[in-house]
C-alpha cells in the first residue's frame, strides 16, 4: 500500500524545549492510524506541521510519495489535508450551510452558489450517511452533530487525509460510535484517518495501526491486531500502568452537601437547571454524567461559590454541613466562605478559572490562602510548592517556572496538588482528566480515591464514562439541566447511561 504521508526527520525547537526529534514514520493510503502519547510528547506538534500551523526547522514530509512544503493551512488544504480540531472551528450564530461556504464562496453570486453548494453537500451527507440539516442553526445541534458539520466541512473541501484531534472527547457512546462508523466508511473510499486520542480502547476498536511517541520522539510502530491496551500504555509512559485501581469498600458516613429544588435561570429566561436534588456523604464519590453543556459547569459554579452571571436567578437549597447557602443576594466572597467550609474545587477549564498562567508555579499554589497571611514569606511558600511538585510527580520540578511553561498534565497536578493540600472535607471536581495522559489520568485517580477512602465527600463531573466507573459509588445523568436517571455503581451500564446522557428519561 502506498504511502498517504510519510515524515523523515522532521524536528522542531520552541527555545530550549525539543518538541520533535527526528520523528520518521509512515502512514499507510486508505488507513486509520493512530497517534498516542503523553501530555508533551509531540503529537500536537507534528499535527501542527503537517496541516501547515507551524514549519519544521529540519527533515520533510512526504504527501502520496511526494516531499512538499507545507508553508500554511491553505496549501495543506490543497493537498487535501483537513483537520478536525478538538475545539470545533464554527460560528454558533450562523447555519450549517453558511459555516461550509465560509472561505469557499466562489463568487460574489452567494444566492447561485447556496443552491449549487447546498446540492453537493445533501449527496455528501447521503454518500456518508450524515444527517445533517443544512438550514440548522449551529447553537441549536447537539455536539455529535457539530462534529458531523466539520467533517462535512472536510469532504466538501476534498481532504482525502483527515487528522481528528480527541475525536470524541464530548461525545456519548452512541454518538462515539456513529463516529466510528463514518471513519470506517473513509477507509472504505480510499481516504485515510489519522486519530489523536487518549482513549486506547478506541485505538484498538478503530485503527489499523498506531505509532507511540514519547519525549518528542517515536518508541514504537505498531499493527493494532498485534498490541493490547496494556503494552501500549507501557510504551507511551515508560512503565507499568495499572487499568483497575484497588478500592476500599464504600463506607459512607453523614451528609455533606444537600441539594434541593436547585434551579437556574439566565438573564434571557432560559432554565439551565431545573429541579435538581441530591445528596453526597462523607466518604462517597458521587458522579455526574453527560455531554458537556447540559448544566453540569453551572451546578458547580453555583456550588463553588463562582456563578455571578447578573440577571441569573437561583432557587432552591444548598446546605454544605449544616451551614445552609443563601441566593437571594449576590455575595462576592461566597467563594472564599467556602473555602473556609472545606470545599476545594477543581475547576473544569483550569486555565480560564484554576490557575493564572503568567505567574510562577509556587504563586499559583498559593491562590485560595493568600488572603489568610498579611504577610507572604517567599522562601517558605516555594518550599511548600516544592513539597507537593515532588509529591505529585510534577515535572519540571521547578517552582519559579511559568505556569505557561508546563505541559496540561502537569498543570491539572498543580490545580489538584493545590486543592488536595487544603485538607477539604468536600471536594468539587471537574472534568479532572480533560486531555491529559493516561499516566497522569492513574495518578489523579489514586489521588482522588484516597481522598474518598479518607472520608471527604466528592462530587465528580466527567464526561468520561470510563472515568466515572473507575470513580464513583453512584452515578446522576444529566441532560438538558435535569436530572434523567441515578445508577449505583453495580448497575453501571455504558449503553443505558448513554441514552439517559442523549435525554431519554429514566
Amino acid at each position: 500500500m502506498p504511502n498517504a504521508v510519510e515524515f523523515r526527520q522532521i524536528s522542531k525547537r520552541f527555545g530550549k524545549v525539543l518538541a520533535n526529534d527526528a520523528v520518521s514514520f509512515a502512514i499507510a493510503r486508505g488507513s486509520i492510524h493512530g497517534i498516542i502519547g503523553e501530555n508533551g510528547a509531540g503529537k500536537s506538534t507534528l499535527m501542527s506541521i503537517l496541516y501547515g500551523y507551524y514549519q519544521a526547522d529540519t527533515g520533510e514530509i512526504l504527501i502520496n510519495d511526494e516531499v512538499q512544503t507545507i508553508r500554511n493551512s491553505h496549501a495543506a488544504i490543497g493537498l487535501g489535508i483537513g483537520m478536525v480540531h478538538q475545539h470545533f472551528m464554527l460560528v454558533e450564530d450562523m447555519t450549517v450551510l453558511d459555516n461550509i461556504m465560509l472561505g469557499m464562496e466562489g463568487g460574489f453570486r452567494l444566492r447561485s452558489q447556496r443552491v449549487h453548494i447546498a446540492a453537493e453537500l445533501a449527496q455528501l451527507c447521503a454518500d456518508y450517511g450524515l444527517a445533517i440539516k443544512l438550514d440548522a442553526r449551529i447553537n441549536t445541534l447537539s455536539v455529535g452533530e457539530q462534529q458531523r458539520v466539520e467533517i462535512l466541512k472536510q469532504l466538501y473541501r476534498n481532504a482525502n487525509i483527515l487528522i481528528l484531534d480527541e475525536p470524541t472527547a464530548v461525545l456519548t457512546p452512541q454518538e462515539a460510535e456513529a463516529l466510528f462508523g463514518i471513519l470506517r466508511l473513509f477507509k472504505q473510499q480510499g481516504k485515510t484517518v489519522i486519530l489523536i486520542t487518549h482513549k486506547l480502547p478506541e485505538i484498538l476498536a478503530i485503527t489499523d495501526e498506531v505509532t507511540v511517541m514519547r519525549a518528542g520522539g517515536v518508541v514504537a510502530a505498531l499493527q493494532t491486531a498485534q498490541t493490547n491496551q496494556e503494552d501500549l500504555a507501557f510504551k507511551m509512559v515508560g512503565r507499568s500502568v495499572a487499568t483497575e485501581l484497588p478500592r476500599q469498600a464504600l463506607s459512607a458516613g453523614a451528609n455533606v452537601l444537600q441539594v434541593q429544588g436547585l434551579s437556574l435561570q439566565n438573564a434571557q429566561g432560559v432554565h439551565l437547571l431545573s429541579d435538581l436534588n441530591f445528596t453526597v456523604q462523607a466518604g462517597e464519590i458521587l458522579a455526574i454524567a453527560g455531554v458537556s453543556g447540559n448544566g453540569q459547569s453551572e451546578l458547580l459554579e453555583i456550588l463553588a461559590g463562582m456563578r455571578n452571571q447578573p440577571g441569573d436567578k437561583i432557587s432552591g437549597k444548598v446546605q454544605i454541613h449544616e451551614t445552609s447557602l443563601s441566593f437571594a443576594k449576590k455575595d462576592p466572597r461566597l467563594a472564599a466562605k467556602l473555602r473556609k467550609l472545606g470545599v476545594a474545587h477543581v475547576p473544569e477549564d483550569r486555565l480560564r478559572d484554576g490557575v493564572i498562567k503568567d505567574f510562577p508555579v509556587w504563586e499559583n499554589i498559593l491562590l485560595g490562602q493568600q488572603s489568610e497571611q498579611i504577610y507572604l514569606d517567599k522562601k517558605k511558600c516555594v518550599a511548600l510548592s516544592d513539597a507537593l511538585l515532588q509529591q505529585f510527580e510534577v515535572r519540571p520540578l521547578d517552582s519559579h517556572l511559568r505556569l505557561s511553561q508546563l505541559s496540561g498534565g502537569n498543570q491539572q497536578k498543580i490545580v489538584l496538588a493545590r486543592e488536595i493540600a487544603a485538607r477539604p472535607t468536600l471536594m468539587l471536581v471537574g472534568q479532572p482528566t480533560r486531555g491529559v495522559d493516561i499516566g497522569t489520568i492513574q495518578r489523579i485517580h489514586t489521588e482522588l480515591l484516597a481522598l474518598r477512602d479518607a472520608g471527604v465527600a466528592i462530587l465528580l463531573v466527567s464526561a468520561e464514562l470510563e472515568e466515572i466507573r473507575a470513580l464513583a459509588d453512584r452515578i446522576l445523568v444529566m441532560s438538558g439541566g435535569r436530572m434523567t436517571g441515578e445508577l449505583n455503581i453495580a448497575d453501571y451500564d455504558t449503553t443505558r447511561i448513554g441514552l439517559l446522557m442523549g435525554g431519554l428519561h429514566k
